[in-house]
């Protein structure tokens, strides 16, 4: 059994999520014997058997492997849809009318509805995604699967261990000695330095809360204006928020989440955070923004906080982190070995 994934998005323009899933699922399936690898656009003669797209695609693109024999599985992040409200939808059911009006011959080509129509297996991270692929897309229900994310093992640790790290209580004075100090007292948020993101938003709130927060992640182009805003709330935070930039070392972002006192993630849309996925890997109690991803996911085993300003967000964060280190560890996410076997076990069905 061949495997061959594909994407519309080079990492080098977009780096993030998406690369870390395509190749940790690449490998982990490899190390469970299937032969698994990336499609080459360029290479006539590559063969498959199963054709793995990570991401949306039209419906042309699945039309052309099935004459082929390849079987087209899709697995699309539905980022955007998935962090709507029902109101917000409305607009889209309206358009899935118009689409069954016509029979999908305007509407569904022109936004890549048809694929999951006639993908052989879809794809979706969460039962939340799931349902919506099928009301919002017309996905065939038997055809749909949820196999999350997973995480690395360097990531899981021991929770009770990890949560008797975090119950010593922060020193007087946090933002000038922490800055030369152990990650412990920090709140720790791991993400691309972009407006989905909220990342300056939660900088500012951390301000007005006065609580300590060191921020991990990269912008996608160091011009852009909202990373430029957001290097200057660091400047002026006087050592409320620590930010070094990216740090691509595995085991020291383990070692981080490890001994961080919480992970916050405050952004507007998600589709399955793997930042948050590795923070509960390794015991990391989490600050959600309250969207379906994250209770889907994590249920009550975390902490949530509605997207609002930085006067409203700040009491919730310095909250939470007043009452991190008595919280219990999130509920464990699967490794990519696990993630691996899921997926094998549908494309045999396939």
């Amino acid at each position: 059994m061949k495997v061959l994934f594909d994407c519309h998005m080079p990492s080098f323009l977009a780096h993030g999520g998406g690369h870390v899933q395509a190749i940790n699922t690449v490998k982990a399936l490899r190390e469970i014997g299937v032969d698994a690898d990336f499609a080459r656009w360029w290479d006539a003669d590559q063969k498959c058997d199963i054709l793995h797209f990570l991401g949306r695609v039209d419906g042309f693109y699945a039309g052309f492997a099935r004459p082929k024999g390849i079987k087209f599985v899709l697995a699309d992040l539905l980022t955007s849809q998935g962090s709507r409200t029902k109101l917000q939808r409305v607009p889209h059911w309206f358009l899935r009318q118009f689409d069954r009006a016509t029979k999908g011959r305007i509407i569904a080509e022109k936004f890549g509805w048809k694929t999951y129509r006639i993908a052989d297996a879809v794809i979706a991270l969460t039962s939340w995604e799931r349902d919506l692929m099928a009301e919002m897309f017309g996905a065939d229900p038997a055809r749909l699967h949820v196999v999350p994310n997973g995480v690395e093992e360097i990531f899981f640790a021991d929770p009770q261990s990890e949560l008797r790290n975090r119950q010593s209580p922060p020193p007087p004075q946090i933002p000038q000695s922490a800055i030369r100090n152990p990650q412990s007292n920090w709140l720790v948020c791991t993400a691309t330095i972009t407006e989905r993101k909220r990342v300056l938003e939660l900088a500012e709130a951390a301000v007005v809360a006065q609580t300590p927060t060191w921020i991990i992640g990269r912008p996608y182009a160091e011009s852009d204006p909202y990373y430029l805003r957001f290097l200057e709330c660091v400047r002026r935070s006087n050592g409320i928020i620590r930010y070094e930039g990216g740090i691509s070392d595995r085991v020291q972002m383990a070692d981080i989440y490890k001994t961080a006192r919480g992970f916050v993630l405050l952004s507007t849309m998600e589709s399955l955070s793997l930042s948050a996925l590795e923070a509960a890997a390794a015991g990391c109690p989490l600050l959600l923004s309250d969207l379906p991803w994250a209770r889907c996911t994590f249920g009550d085993q975390a902490s949530y906080c509605p997207i609002a300003s930085a006067t409203k967000e700040g009491p919730i964060l310095k909250s939470f982190y007043d009452v991190a280190p008595n919280l219990p560890p999130p509920p464990r996410p699967a490794t990519w070995k696990e993630v691996a076997l899921q997926l094998k076990g549908i494309y045999e069905q396939l």
